[in-house]
């Protein structure tokens, strides 16, 4: 048995990171499934939370940078500044889930729906959104306890498990913090068409037309030129 005297800080805090490893992901798949909380608006967080991705990348990349030249007490402050956000973006992002309806990539009348007539539409980029929304989603679960065990190892003096762990939770978070990025700026014109038409309560049923053009973000025109040939 080993003596209290003797357990490690990871040992200590070993339960603790498996509760909030399995209790987060919960948590945030469990929003999806409750009802909206109505009459709050909070459309203004995703632009929030997706600039504080992007503080969170650049805040590895320097964190990176210090302990590459040996200055470890900046390097620990850049750490926990990039933590610091990172609970930061979860409570934005438990809040706008909270209280906005779904959004589908593609949606462009904002039904809530995605016809086939806009699926043509996002035919060349749907695919790589899903497979991008996937792989954040999936490696945003798995980071949290890789980080969380890497920093206890870091602030304990573990240097040499440290680092080992280290060259795997980096990787891992820089691409959650930038993907998250991408997904709210490939998300976000469907959000706001969403969000003005539960706003204004009601429903627009009918497919895109000719003046869809001027509509469609730019990234989305060579479907839609596709599509507007086949008619």
């Amino acid at each position: 048995m080993t003596h209290p005297k003797n357990i490690s800080p990871e040992q200590k805090y070993k339960k603790w990171i498996v509760a909030v490893s399995i209790v987060v992901p919960v948590v945030v798949a469990a929003l999806f499934g409750l009802p909206k909380i109505e009459g709050v608006n909070t459309r203004f967080l995703p632009p929030i939370y997706a600039t504080i991705n992007a503080i969170t990348a650049l805040l590895l990349i320097a964190a990176l940078i210090a302990i590459k030249k040996k200055n470890i007490q900046l390097h620990q402050q850049l750490v926990q500044t990039a933590i610091a956000c990172s609970l930061l973006f979860l409570a934005c992002y438990i809040a706008y889930h909270l209280t906005s309806p779904q959004v589908k990539y593609g949606d462009f009348n904002g039904n809530g729906e995605v016809d086939p007539s806009e699926l043509l539409l996002v035919s060349d980029s749907r695919l790589p959104y899903l497979i991008l929304l996937a792989a954040h989603i999936l490696l945003s679960v798995v980071v949290i306890p890789i980080v969380l065990f890497t920093y206890v190892r870091g602030i304990s003096g573990d240097t040499v498990r440290h680092r080992k762990i280290a060259r795997i939770a980096f990787p891992i978070w820089l691409f959650v913090a930038v993907s998250g990025v991408a997904v709210y700026v490939m998300i976000a014109p469907f959000a706001e068409k969403r969000h003005n038409v539960v706003n204004d309560k009601r429903v627009v049923l009918q497919a895109p037309t000719n003046d869809v053009e001027t509509k469609v973000p730019a990234h989305l025109t060579t479907g839609y030129r596709r599509f507007s040939a086949a008619r």
